[in-house]
């Protein structure tokens, strides 16, 4: 039984969220770094966030729906990316990378709840694709915290 346009919206714009708050989250997160490499990194990150969620966006549009264009809602605090800036001004590398470490935490657990559904292969193979990636920019992250410790 396959899901219905509502569900399948409604999944990806889950995953459309968390991309946007990845996006902005990285972005913000590059500002407040002062290592160059970790900064270009998270700008690289920021810009991988920014196409997953169009590429999701015009997925849900083939699906015949609207799609999500805006990162978390204020009710959506569970997600890892808010308040960044106001939390990290001023903060050193490492506690902003740790912070970084712990949305990717939350981005690997909303693609694991999206393929727990029962999209459609075509959609399947796209959010697969996309979580190998955002799977293996945690690992990054995870790597670069550990090395900062």
């Amino acid at each position: 039984m396959s899901m219905n346009v509502k569900d399948i919206r409604s999944a990806l714009n889950d995953l459309i969220q968390t991309c946007k708050d990845g996006q902005q989250g990285f972005l913000e997160a590059a500002e407040q770094v002062k290592d160059a490499n970790v900064k270009s990194l998270f700008l690289e990150l920021s810009q991988q966030r920014s196409k997953f969620a169009g590429d999701l966006q015009q997925e849900v549009m083939r699906a015949g729906g609207d799609p999500e264009t805006s990162g978390s809602t204020s009710g959506a605090l569970h997600r890892g990316w808010i308040d960044f800036k106001a939390k990290f001004t001023g903060q050193s590398d490492a506690a902003v990378i740790s912070e970084a470490e712990r949305g990717e935490d939350v981005a690997v657990k909303s693609f694991e709840k999206a393929l727990k559904e029962n999209l459609p292969a075509d959609l399947k193979n796209v959010v697969q694709r996309q979580y190998s990636q955002v799977k293996q920019a945690h690992d990054r992250v995870r790597e670069l915290r550990d090395s900062w410790k």
